[in-house]
Formats: C-alpha cells, structure tokens, sequence
C-alpha cells in the first residue's frame, strides 16, 4: 500500500506543473487518466482500450478530453519544453529537426494523404508529424509534434474545416517551415541547446539552412550528393563581355566529386553494444553554391562551412553540410552528425510503447493532443531514468543512461531512401525494469 501510494504520489508530483496551467478541474482529472493509460499495459493505446484497462465504465470523457477544441493546450506543449530542459536541455544539447509518419488505411483523418512513410518504406497513405527532439548523451526528449498538411488538404477549405484544422494552419508550409515555426516557439519558451541536427530532406533547402544562419545557430544538416559548392577560397570578378555583375573566379563542383578526391579516415563517435560505432569520414571547408543565381541556373557563393561525407561499411556514403567553426576535429564534426540518430528511436519508442500512432479519432485537435500526452508520458520515463541513474550514485565523470525508458528494434527505412541509416541504439531497460514506484502508478 505504501508503495502504490509512493508512486502515484511520484506521477502526480510530477505532473503538477503541467495540471497547474489546465483551468477546469476536470481537464486536470482526466489527464492523469490519460497519462496512465500509455504509460500503462496493453498493445493498443486508443481510447476503448484503455479505458477498458482504466476502469472506467465507457470512454466518452476520455474522448471529450483528448478531442475537445474547447480548451488550449499550448501551456502544456510551453511546460513539455520546460520539463525537457530540465532534463537534458543546456549548451552540449542538441536539437533534432526530422518526420515520422503514422500510417492511416482511411481517408478521412486529418491530414492522410498518399505520401511517403518511413514505417512502411514506401508511399502509401499516412499522416506525417514534423518532430523536434531534445536530447544531450543520446538521452531524448520529444517536444514538438505537428501535423503537415499536404496540398490536397491545404487545397480544400472544406476539408479542413470538417477536420477542425485552425485557419492559420490551413495555409500551404513546407515541413522546414513548420520545423522553423517550433524552433522560435521553443527558443522564446527559453530551451537551451548548442545544435541543431536535420537530415537531407530539410538541409537540401537553402532557404532552410539560411533561415537556421539568421537565428545565430549552429547546424548539421545531410545533403544530397550532388550540392554545389565551390572551394573555400574562391573569388567574385568582374566577367569579360558587357555583363556588370561579378562572377565566381571557378565553376562550382558537386559534392560527391570535391570529397572523392581527398582522404577518408576512420573515425569512431561512441561506444556501441558490439564495440565502437565507427566510418571512414572525409571533410573540407567550402562556399556553398546557395546564393542567388548568376547564370544557367549556378548559384553564387555563399557561407563557408564544412562539407562532410560519411563512408560506411556497407559502401553507402551520405553528404552532410556543417557551420561548425573552422577549427572542429574530425571526430567532432562526425560525433554531432551522428547525434541525430537518437531522435529516430524516440519516433519509435513514442509508438511501440507509447501508442503514438494508435490515435483513432480524425480530427486536428485530438491528433495533436495525443501526440502531446504521448510526449508528456516519454518525459515522465526519462525523468525517472534519469532520477533512477542519480541515485545509484554514479560518478559525474561516467556516461549518463542512453536511449529511452524501453528497448525496442529501430524501424527500417526503405532502401536507398535518402535520410541517414538508424542505428541499433545502446540496449536499454524495458518498462518492466524501470523502479518499481512505476509499476504502482501504472
């Protein structure tokens, strides 16, 4: 007794800065109903189910609270950042830019469009949520979750008036502008991170890479092969002919071609359950080929950064673009390219365990509540984990826990998709091994 008094005193302790900044006294009832719900038992996360689980005689006040448009759920998503900041937020933190899809059979729910899914390495129909990730010594925290919303729905007021969609959040974003849009959100909340890590499918953009530079923040970002770019030293001239404006002095190379020709070298960035993780990696400092445009199609340069390709074993080689300053290592630039990985398992722990992707209702609302409980019970096991690690008494000099609060299998990706290969991440404890406080409140 005294023990499930101890946890469920551990859940509500923790909880209160969140229930605080809810209003009515049933929203503050109901979310820790919620809450226990995924953090709970049972393979499937949806309402029925766990309201099953719960007790509960049916499912609708489960369903009023996670759905109802009545209420705003920004302080809590403002608290989430607070939460992860505590946790893991600060100066060597890093903050991860990716997707993850959920895939839908229907047509209805909000945002399904035929596009393409990670969990099933193809196109096919699926919702896809823009993530931010927090994590420091591959020690996640997911805060941010948001909908992009195709051109098929952007296209159709109707539609999206049907599926409770706002009025700002019907006009047509790239996945970088809403990732844009979280990061000021979560700056002006006062999260506190050294990096910012995206793969190819945001750092091919310019406009995104700019957009990172004009906020003073270091990034690493994956590219496609064939980025132009041009040596760092290059020159602007006056051209021959009648043309005013200055030209570059050199024609600007495709990245696969600039990093060919210079020496690849092992490089190891941590320790992994079969020894070190390591790659052949080969870097220079170039002028991006990103400014405007001076002649069939070839861009100015622009900034200087590091260019930097990854040779792996298995005889891929991914493309990566860096303004770390001139004088970062090898192994420096590679440690913080491969940091990124750690987001890939959070995605997947926030579904396997935590029914990210079980949410059956349709509507914008109720996706992105759950998606934010979801969110809110992943920080909760890291909180624990963390708190787990201090009390053992471990040094500061060891390596804080890895991973999340769960084990699970990376998912794949397709073949020869573009975004970097997950890693099998550091075997981790499963929810069964977490303290036993826990299982009381669970």
């Amino acid at each position: 007794m005294d023990q499930d008094r101890e946890g469920t005193d551990g859940l509500d302790t923790w909880l209160a800065p969140f229930l605080a900044v809810m209003g009515r006294k049933t929203r503050r009832t109901w979310a820790p109903f919620y809450l226990r719900g995924l953090l709970g038992p049972g393979d499937r996360k949806s309402l029925q189910p766990m309201a099953a689980r719960l007790g509960l005689p049916g499912h609708d006040q489960l369903q009023h609270f996670i759905a109802s448009p009545a209420w705003d759920d920004r302080p809590l998503w403002t608290e989430l950042g607070r939460q992860a900041d505590r946790l893991v937020g600060g100066c060597d933190a890093c903050l991860v830019i990716d997707d993850t899809a959920l895939p839908k059979k229907g047509t209805l729910s909000v945002g399904v469009a035929r596009q393409y899914c990670g969990a099933l390495g193809k196109q096919a129909n699926c919702q896809s949520l823009v993530s931010l990730t927090l994590a420091q010594n591959e020690v996640p925290v997911p805060v941010a979750l948001r909908l992009f919303l195709p051109e098929a729905w952007t296209s159709d007021p109707g539609r999206c008036v049907q599926a409770g969609v706002p009025e700002a959040a019907t006009v047509s974003r790239s996945k970088g502008e809403i990732a844009l849009s979280e990061l000021d959100r979560l700056q002006t909340a006062g999260l506190r991170f050294g990096t910012v890590l995206a793969d190819a499918g945001y750092g091919v953009s310019a406009a995104f890479r700019h957009a990172l530079e004009a906020r003073g923040l270091r990034w690493a970002v994956g590219i496609v092969r064939n980025q132009k770019v041009y040596a760092a030293n290059v020159q602007l001239v006056p051209p021959t002919g009648r043309a005013r404006k200055l030209v570059p002095d050199q024609e600007p190379r495709d990245a696969e071609t600039v990093l060919a020709d210079l020496p690849w070298r092992r490089v190891a960035w941590r320790q992994g359950t079969k020894g070190k993780l390591s790659a052949r990696f080969a870097a220079i400092r170039v002028r991006v080929g990103d400014g405007p445009v001076w002649g069939n199609n070839r861009h100015l340069p622009g900034a200087e950064v590091w260019l930097v390709g990854e040779w792996r074993s298995s005889g891929e080689r991914k493309y990566y673009l860096s303004n770390l300053p001139p004088e970062t290592s090898r192994r420096a630039l590679a440690g913080t390219i491969k940091a990124r990985w750690v987001c890939e398992q959070a995605h997947q722990q926030l579904k396997e365990e935590l029914g990210l992707d079980h949410f059956e209702g349709r509507s914008w609302t109720g996706l992105h509540r759950h998606a934010l409980m979801t969110c809110i019970a992943y920080a909760y096991l890291q909180h624990l984990r963390l708190a787990e690690h201090h009390r053992t008494g471990r040094g500061k000099n060891e390596d804080p826990p890895s991973g999340a609060a769960t084990i699970t299998q990376p998912t794949r990706r397709a073949a020869g998709h573009h975004r970097t290969a997950v890693r099998q991440p550091r075997p981790t404890r499963p929810v069964s091994a977490l303290p036993k406080a826990l299982h009381a409140v669970l």
